[in-house]
């Protein structure tokens, strides 16, 4: 059978809720559940097709105007982050309070933080639940999942990916922008707002691959012209190689760049290029 996932906040994982049988759900529905924490007003972000495991709770309805009125106003949620930065603070705690989520029974409160290394925020915890008597739990998050918070725009002079489009952060690693030659741009030109590499470097890498698959392989030897050359490099979205051709004396060489997949004619080793 069919069952949901629902996120309750960006920097959360997706939990698994049964569909009611007379329910018509679809993506982005906002939906209030049922959990072991009591009532939570979460968001589908997806369907996955699965048995469903025992006692399994279910969706109890999609969110009304009455639900959302009673939702956190976005000053509440600022004005709890704000306390609770300048309570951490003033214990010394070297953090940067992100976000804050409200339970929808409004018994508890979970914030998001980012930090270095581990913090040990057990005083905290205590002073926070004494100032909102509430369930207060603290939450440590990536630099990804801060930027998707925060916003921003990304190098294209869009708003960020991981704010729009991306539901779930994929691995991305220096090979994928060696596969794609722009590892020597410089890691402030790769990277993301986030300091990580940017998560673009994972949408076309499987098509460079693809691409540079279908070039001569660097150091294979192909023929221009008549003449065997040795491959010095590729440029995988031109299609093209650079080549280095030797000269009939053996000292003298040419180096140019072709397409492996054309004919050429055969270049004479001029005498600039003479290696000394």
């Amino acid at each position: 059978m069919y069952l949901a996932q629902v996120q309750f906040t960006l920097w959360d994982k997706k939990y698994s809720f049964a569909i009611p049988k007379d329910g018509n759900y679809k993506i982005n529905d906002k939906v209030i559940v049922d959990t072991e924490f009591g009532l939570e007003l979460g968001e589908i972000v997806a369907f996955s097709e699965e048995s469903e495991p025992e006692g399994l709770k279910s969706i109890i309805r999609k969110v009304t105007k009455e639900d959302r009125d009673r939702m956190w106003k976005s000053q509440d949620k600022k004005e709890a982050i704000r306390y609770c930065q300048d309570l951490a603070r003033n214990s010394s705690l070297s953090i940067k309070v992100v976000d804050v989520f409200s339970s929808f029974s409004e018994s508890k409160l979970n914030f998001a933080f980012a930090a270095d290394g581990r913090i040990d925020f057990r005083q905290l915890v205590k002073d926070l639940t004494m100032h909102f008597n509430k369930s207060i739990r603290l939450t440590q998050i990536g630099a990804r999942d801060e930027a998707r918070i925060n916003g921003d725009c990304g190098h294209c002079g869009k708003t960020l990916c991981c704010k729009g489009h991306i539901k779930e952060f994929s691995s991305v690693s220096s090979d994928m922008a060696e596969a794609q030659q722009v590892a020597h741009r410089g890691s402030d030109r790769i990277s993301g707002a986030c300091g990580r590499l940017l998560c673009c470097l994972a949408y076309e890498y499987k098509g460079f691959i693809e691409m540079a698959e279908k070039l001569p392989a660097i150091g294979s030897q192909i023929n221009v012209g008549g003449k065997k050359g040795v491959v010095l490099n590729q440029h995988v979205l031109k299609q093209t190689v650079v080549v280095k051709l030797t000269g009939e004396r053996g000292d003298d060489y040419t180096i140019l760049e072709v397409n492996p997949f054309e004919q050429h004619k055969a270049p004479t080793p001029r005498r600039n290029n003479r290696r000394r």
